[in-house]
């Protein structure tokens, strides 16, 4: 079987230009023939009636049998390809002007005589007396006598003599001509077909070859395919075009997930790294305590009980925050919207910071406009996304410090701003603070927290249509905003 598509086509062509040359062979032939029937029947549908006429055929009603032999004599010598025949009203063969034996006949049917002699179109065919089988066209003339009875002179125009000419005249020269014409036109239809599909498939074979090349580069080169001209695209410029978007976009998937496989490496080394320091400080308690427990005090052992409940409780947090990092990235975490009060949301989450915030001699409150629209939002995921700004801002606001939550509306939106006096954070460093585990390198207390926060409230903020925009400057604090759709 072919493999490449210019073999297919080529074999398809050449199937179609010999069905074609077989097609117009049997249609030539057989319209030569019907044409010719129909100009000779039509050139000389006179001529019974003439020989009628002019050899005087009939005299007084009566038959001249002597005019019809010379009549019947003379076209046998000089125009051998007609052949003449008298018939009575049934058809009967009375006499005739071929060679004694050759005439097979004795009668023939008389409907197309009928049809001849009420005009009807031709070619009309009647009986070849010679043949039992054959039909040929014909001239007739009736002929009335004195009696009343009926004679027809039945003329077979292309008689036994003219076909045996014909057949060697087209067996010598008109088979040949026409065979060879048939030929050439097919051989040159051929040449050129080949041609138009070499040209045709070029761009293709291009095409493939790229594709290939670009597989052999584990699908990271690129070469792609030029469209000659922008006004003449066509199916083949087409799927060209599709396949530099598709391999732009392969190439795409490719790095990202290549940085994926990044983050996930840097993923399990910060978890590693994360859950080494608390699990090993609340084992190194816990060994201590256990192995000299008895010499320990009652304030003493509190105090390890405490600094261990402390870092299981760190290890806790941990752990949470990684899985609900991970089912937000993994986007299992359904959003449940419905309508409630944002200002009312934002006084329990203060209230559940307010102490930790009097313990660090700060000052945590929350500003709103009045009257204030409901929101629609999942109520527990935006808590958590307020939980984890505002613990982020106590995280970095000083003591004698503040931090205000501020509700704003607009006419489709609800502004929730949450604003610190910390240190502030470099401008360098804004990017990549929703990045997992990064942690601003100048704070403090910084390195209490896992730094997965802010970028729990950004999957938070993004699944709700919206995004967290920050602005800060080292020692001025920072401002964290994102927005809420109303609920109409």
């Amino acid at each position: 079987m072919p493999k490449t598509l210019f073999t297919k086509l080529a074999l398809s062509l050449t199937v179609l230009l010999l069905g074609i040359g077989l097609l117009y062979s049997i249609l030539s032939t057989y319209l030569t023939h019907h044409y010719q029937q129909e100009f000779l029947q039509h050139l000389n549908r006179h001529l019974a009636s003439n020989l009628v006429t002019e050899r005087e055929l009939v005299h007084e009603g009566v038959l001249n049998q002597e005019a019809l032999k010379k009549t019947f004599m003379h076209y046998m010598m000089v125009n051998p390809s007609i052949e003449i025949y008298l018939l009575d009203a049934d058809g009967n063969i009375l006499s005739f002007s071929a060679e004694p034996g050759k005439v097979k006949r004795k009668k023939v049917d008389m409907k197309p005589i009928m049809d001849f002699t009420e005009g009807k179109a031709f070619p009309l065919l009647g009986d070849d007396p010679r043949s039992f089988e054959r039909n040929k066209i014909f001239s007739v003339a009736p002929i009335s006598l004195s009696d009343g009875s009926m004679r027809y002179l039945y003329v077979v125009l292309r008689g036994e003599e003219y076909e045996r000419v014909e057949r060697l005249f087209q067996e010598s020269f008109l088979l040949q001509l026409s065979g060879a014409a048939v030929f050439v036109s097919l051989l040159i239809g051929f040449i050129v077909g080949l041609l138009l599909f070499m040209v045709l498939t070029r761009r293709l074979q291009t095409l493939t070859q790229l594709m290939q090349q670009f597989s052999q580069s584990e699908f990271t080169q690129h070469n792609p395919y030029q469209q000659k001209s922008n006004k003449s695209s066509d199916e083949i410029d087409t799927l060209g075009y599709h396949y530099n978007s598709m391999a732009e976009r392969i190439r795409e998937q490719l790095k990202a997930l290549k940085k994926q496989d990044e983050l996930r490496r840097e993923l399990v080394a910060n978890v590693s790294h994360d859950l080494r320091t608390p699990l090993a400080a609340l084992q190194g308690y816990i060994e201590t305590l256990q192995l000299k427990a008895e010499g320990f005090d009652t304030a003493t052992r509190a105090e390890y009980l405490d600094i261990a409940l402390k870092h299981s409780q760190r290890l806790t947090r941990l752990v949470e925050e990684l899985f609900e990092l991970a089912k937000l990235e993994a986007k299992e975490t359904q959003l449940h919207c419905e309508p409630f009060s944002l200002a009312e949301l934002v006084q329990d989450v203060i209230q559940k910071f307010k102490l930790t915030a009097e313990s660090g001699n700060i000052k945590l409150e929350m500003k709103a406009q009045k009257p204030l629209p409901f929101v629609n939002a999942d109520i527990g995921l935006i808590e958590r996304v307020l939980e984890n700004l505002i613990a982020n801002a106590l995280r970095h606001t000083p003591a004698e410090g503040e931090i205000t939550v501020m509700l704003k509306t607009n006419d489709t939106k609800v502004e929730i701003e949450v604003q610190d006096s910390g240190s502030g954070i470099a401008e360098s460093e804004l990017q990549n603070i929703f990045d997992r585990f990064y942690r601003v390198n100048n704070m403090e207390r910084s390195s209490h927290h896992a730094g997965l926060g802010l970028s729990i409230a950004q999957r938070i903020v993004t699944m709700h249509g919206s995004k967290i925009r920050v602005t800060s400057k080292p020692g001025e604090g920072s401002r964290f905003i994102f927005d809420l759709p109303i609920y109409r």
